[in-house]
């Protein structure tokens, strides 16, 4: 039994860590310097092992996705404790979380936008580029809100940071406060308000 959860153990760290250098070398060299070559290379594993873990590199796409889809969902609870259900914090502790994603972690932020952006030509990685959506949505819209206010808000942050990623200098959070301010005053009055039919 010792022997087997060894094994178990020994499979699952190497196979998390060719999904840590999958997407390491997105953050360097983009989708297109994903190979079984250069993913063994900067795992330190045989090549062969990678085909043992993956069916293919898709798969090993979607893993590395839904890997950082998981890093998302902890960064988003770390933010909902922070901020503890006062909805005037919001905006400034998504603006520093934001910052933070173009500026100390910029590289791996645009890996996973590359990786989204990959789902509309690959369909195997559009269930896990939809699982991002879900996951970050989940916490603005518990679904008795109305959802096209909480599904604009994430588009106005994609747009936000995309255009954050291509600036000469990153923004910092007091860049994104005021827009994220009048972005999440409809949010907070979601379930207060009863807007009337017809208006």
């Amino acid at each position: 039994m010792t022997t087997v959860d060894g094994r178990r153990i020994k499979g699952e760290r190497r196979r998390r860590a060719i999904v840590d250098a999958t997407l390491r070398i997105v953050e360097r060299d983009g989708v297109a310097g994903v190979s079984h070559r250069n993913i063994a290379r900067e795992a330190g594993v045989p090549a062969a092992s990678i085909a043992y873990y993956f069916g293919s590199i898709d798969e090993l796409l979607v893993a590395t996705l839904l890997e950082s889809v998981e890093t998302l969902i902890g960064e988003l609870n770390r933010l909902a404790d922070t901020v503890n259900g006062g909805d005037a914090h919001r905006p400034a502790a998504v603006a520093r979380l934001l910052a933070d994603m173009v500026r100390e972690h910029r590289g791996r932020t645009i890996a996973e936008y590359e990786l989204y952006l990959l789902a509309a030509r690959r369909p195997a990685l559009r269930p896990a580029a939809r699982r991002w959506i879900e996951a970050a949505s989940g916490y603005v819209d518990d679904g008795s809100g109305d959802p096209a206010v909480a599904n604009a808000l994430f588009a106005a942050i994609d747009g936000m940071l995309l255009h954050a990623l291509i600036a000469d200098e990153p923004p910092g959070p007091e860049d994104f406060e005021p827009t994220l301010s009048c972005l999440m005053r409809p949010i907070r009055h979601l379930h207060r308000i009863d807007v009337p039919q017809g208006e």
